[in-house]
């Protein structure tokens, strides 16, 4: 298994790893740090080029994502779809995962101490931080990133690319859009349109944010 970044938020994955007791093969990529060793922990080695990542495709080409930031993992997910790469989540066996009506995308980072009751769903590339929640009955798009400590009620929707901030709060039946941010500490009571960065408690709308256009990245 490969773990696309060496940093921060790839030593929690590899935790998780170790949780599935799967850490026998990992290797992780990083082609931009240049304070890393050869191997973290002194163990797993760290590839800095894609041709070295090719070459670990040919006999296993599981790759999870190992960085933070909806659109970083979006790209990074592409860039490893292009040399063969399957795009694998990883999920903590110390969350807790309702049993009925749930779908899971691929890719999906679901973390220690959060909680998913049932019939939700998630979708590709989505990042569920520590000690989140998440209620019956919501949709969460593509590629979100809830940060620790968030607790989405009952019959939510969450749109693509979003980023849910620390310890914030989604209150039930409640529409968050396409790219958006919600601040930490923020209590949601109403609606989000796309594109925007709400703050406070209640939340509301401090900024408009640009559109994501990934056709011209």
């Amino acid at each position: 298994m490969l773990i696309v970044g060496a940093k921060g938020f790839a030593k929690e994955v590899l935790e998780i790893l170790f949780q599935l007791n799967d850490v026998e093969e990992i290797l992780f990529y990083d082609d931009l740090s240049h304070d890393l060793p050869i191997q973290l922990f002194d163990k797993f080695p760290i590839l800095r080029n894609l041709e070295d990542v090719k070459k670990v495709f040919h006999s296993d080409n599981r790759f999870t994502l190992g960085i933070g930031g909806p659109v970083n993992r979006y790209k990074l997910t592409n860039k490893f779809f292009e040399i063969g790469g399957l795009l694998t989540s990883t999920i903590s066996p110390e969350a807790n995962i309702g049993h009925f009506g749930n779908v899971i995308g691929n890719g999906v980072n679901i973390m220690t101490g959060t909680v998913v009751t049932n019939n939700v769903k998630i979708g590709n590339g989505v990042l569920i931080n520590l000690n989140c929640t998440v209620g019956h009955d919501c949709v969460v798009g593509d590629f979100v990133e809830m940060s620790p400590g968030v607790h989405i009620s009952g019959n939510c929707s969450i749109g693509d690319f979003s980023n849910i901030g620390t310890n914030s709060a989604i209150l039930p039946n409640i529409n968050i859009g396409k790219n958006v941010v919600v601040g930490a500490g923020a209590v949601v009571t109403k609606d989000v349109p796309d594109n925007c960065l709400v703050v406070g408690v209640p939340a509301s709308i401090k900024k408009m944010l640009p559109e994501i256009n990934l056709l011209k990245e």
